[in-house]
């Protein structure tokens, strides 16, 4: 059976998690495809709520094999963190399976991460601080660790002799802080974390192209959004990797055709942290009212997102770039409120109009929203289970997005739970 990619179409923090937990269901494999634990989901399950970072979401299915792909950057202290949370409210974490080419954060990128932030002042890019970009940054400079490396203590050794050398020598001379010590490092990885996580690891390109040969089907992850992707996002205000669905090839060693299916994910407004171009963003009560009602605080920094309207040029961008087939569009419940709606149809910027997302910088930090007014339903969609208990102002509303786009929406979210969604005719 041909896999199935789940990314987000926006800025991140789309509800990707609770897709993929609802289609985990008739999953065999969840797995992760890029990121790190600067990526947060939050999965309610009945009267629970599981925050993670690094664990797939399938996780919380006892027949899925939860897997952690080579393309996502280990932190291998936050990892156990995890793993161990889980276990302790009874969750079955033995199945989780761990690339052993998957690169590890260290705690020099920690370290350059947060100074880095700090030196740049008020042109910070506001990252997480998490080491996940200086992580990134020395897988492509070909002098990262990796999770295979804790298996052997001798390559370890070698590795982070070199690589520390440079980094203890930025760090002092560059931003005046004190060196790490390789010995301290050392025996963290290997003599706390290694044993822990050598259960884990595996060969998961094989183990994934096995699973195919076998009939089995497969889900893939993605974390952060496509607005994020390193490539095509609005850089330099992105992450470190490609979460388009181009990098959950890269990021799990299947191949395109081995790919069939591709989900974007994207709320019924739309929200971004930190820094970086944000067309249709509110500093008003109606941005207030989204946060309010949306809980849009991040779920691993705390911090609040900026909000605005939807804003279907990004999402048009969004079904180019990753092939999507289909979208589920969550949050639909945070509009329930709102006598009045309005979706962002083109951008208008030094007198020309863009229907697609510009290229340039320049031209995207000066575009303005055109928008298109919709009534809104002011109703409660919170107990909604089937089309029938939409209004027609919300059927309305999802038909125009879908138009705007030109790709089928067939899932609508009205509520954090798990099983707070509608289908949708397709």
């Amino acid at each position: 059976m041909p896999a199935t990619v789940i990314v987000g179409a926006q800025w991140g923090d789309e509800g990707k998690g609770k897709l993929t937990d609802l289609l985990a269901r008739d999953m065999d494999l969840v797995v992760r495809y890029q990121g790190g634990h600067n990526a947060g989901h939050t999965v309610v399950v009945g009267d629970e709520s599981f925050a993670l970072q690094l664990v797939p979401s399938g996780i919380l299915y006892a027949h899925t094999t939860p897997v952690i792909g080579n393309g996502v950057v280990v932190d291998p202290g936050v990892l156990i963190a995890e793993v161990e949370a889980l276990s302790s409210r009874g969750v079955d974490v033995s199945r989780l399976k761990v690339s052993g080419c998957a690169h590890l954060v260290m705690p020099y990128h920690h370290e350059l991460d947060k100074v880095t932030e700090r030196f740049l002042g008020k042109n910070s890019l506001g990252t997480t601080r998490r080491g996940i970009g200086p992580a990134y940054a020395d897988k492509a400079a070909r002098v990262g660790l990796r999770v295979q490396d804790l298996l052997d203590p001798r390559i370890f050794v070698e590795k982070l002799d070199v690589v520390l050398r440079e980094k203890n020598a930025i760090l002092a001379k560059v931003y005046n802080r004190l060196p790490l010590d390789p010995a301290e490092i050392t025996t963290r990885y290997l003599d706390e974390y290694a044993p822990k996580i050598a259960p884990m690891v595996t060969d998961t390109v094989s183990l994934l192209h096995d699973s195919l040969d076998c009939g089995k089907n497969i889900l893939l992850e993605g974390a952060q959004a496509t607005f994020l992707d390193l490539d095509h996002g609005t850089y330099p205000f992105v992450t470190s990797s490609n979460p388009s669905a181009g990098g959950a090839c890269t990021g799990t060693g299947l191949g395109p055709r081995d790919i069939a299916r591709v989900i974007g994910v994207a709320k019924a407004y739309v929200t971004r942290v930190g820094a970086g171009p944000f067309p249709t963003e509110l500093s008003d009560a109606d941005g207030d009212t989204m946060v309010t009602r949306g809980h849009e605080y991040g779920t691993n920094t705390g911090r609040r997102r900026r909000t605005g309207w939807l804003d279907a040029v990004m999402l048009r961008q969004a079904a180019r770039l990753s092939s999507i087939s289909e979208i589920a569009l969550t949050k639909l419940d945070v509009l329930d409120v709102f006598s009045n709606l309005k979706v962002c149809v083109a951008y208008e910027a030094h007198g020309k109009r863009y229907e697609h997302v510009p290229y340039h910088q320049s031209v995207l930090h000066q575009a303005s929203p055109i928008y298109e007014e919709l009534p809104g339903w002011k109703a409660d969609l919170t107990t909604a289970t089937s089309m029938d208990d939409l209004p027609r102002e919300a059927l309305d509303f999802i038909g125009f997005l879908s138009e705007q786009v030109g790709v089928a929406i067939t899932v609508a979210g009205v509520g954090p739970a798990r099983d707070q969604f509608v289908q949708l005719a397709q």
